[in-house]
Formats: structure tokens, sequence, C-alpha cells
């Protein structure tokens, strides 16, 4: 058993990781026991031999965008039933205009809107700010809205 205190704060292991590579900036000189091992920053900011990572990806995404994600996800779900549902209820008036040949693609097409706006815009703004994300999310809460199943209902006439 022993009697070190900083046995409760480490996991099996800790010990074999190996310190994190320094580095200095140009116009510094490191001195002292392993002065030879400290690397150079170079002109772009990232030290000797090492690759800098992206921003967009190493950075977690903050609480409230996680939130902000979350209800609006739902809402384009709740938009995708809604269009199912009302483009359904719309399908026996659609008939005396259009064939069933035009319809179901843009049927299709108006069901899957939702998600696949959410998807161009994760993917399309990887690198930007949270907030630029969060913009066209909400534009699209508001050009998406199933307006056969907002004006007619389900049991509408």
């Amino acid at each position: 058993m022993t009697s070190d205190s900083d046995d409760a704060l480490s996991w099996d292991g800790d010990e074999q990781t190996p310190p994190a590579a320094s580095a200095l900036p140009a116009g510094w000189n490191a001195v002292g026991k392993g002065s030879d091992g400290v690397r150079r920053v170079d002109d772009d900011s990232a030290a000797a031999g090492e690759t800098v990572a992206d921003p967009a990806e190493s950075e977690p995404l903050s609480t409230a965008t996680l939130l902000v994600l979350g209800v609006v996800g739902g809402v384009y779900l709740l938009y995708s039933i809604g269009w199912v549902v009302g483009g359904l209820r719309l399908k026996p008036l659609a008939n005396f205009f259009v064939a069933d040949a035009m319809f179901l693609p843009w049927f299709v097409l108006a069901i899957a809107a939702p998600a696949l706006w959410f998807l161009a815009t994760w993917v399309l703004t990887r690198g930007r700010a949270a907030w630029v994300r969060v913009c066209l999310l909400l534009l699209g809460v508001v050009l998406l809205v199933p307006w056969p199943f907002v004006t007619v209902g389900v049991i509408g006439s």
C-alpha cells in the first residue's frame, strides 16, 4: 500500500504518457537541463515537426449550441411529419391538376427537405462561427414550414 496522496488522482498507465513537446518563439533561448530538446516555432506558428489541428475539429460545441441543435433538429423532424400528413391530405386535390408522376418526386423532396437543410447547414458551416450555423438553421425553420399541414391541417375542409 502506498501513501502517495496523488494516487487517488491518477489512473493506471498515466506515468507512461510522454510530456507534451514545448516550443519557443523566435528570439527566445532555452537554458538549463533539457534545453537541447526544446523546439522552435516556425513562421506559421507551428512548432517544427508538429502539425496544427483544424480549429473546427478541436473545439467542442458549447452547451447552448448543442441545445439549439437539438431543438431545431426536433422541429425539423416535426416538419417532415407535417409534410407527410399535409401532402397526403393534399394528394386528392393535386390529382386534379398534376399526374402522380409529377406529384410523387416533389412530395418526397418536401419530406426530405428539412433533413437535407440540416445536413447541408452542418457540413457547409463546419469551419465557421457557431452563430452562423444557428442563424442558417433558424432560417430553415422559417423557410421549411409545412404549409399544406398549416393551412389545411389533418381534418381541414
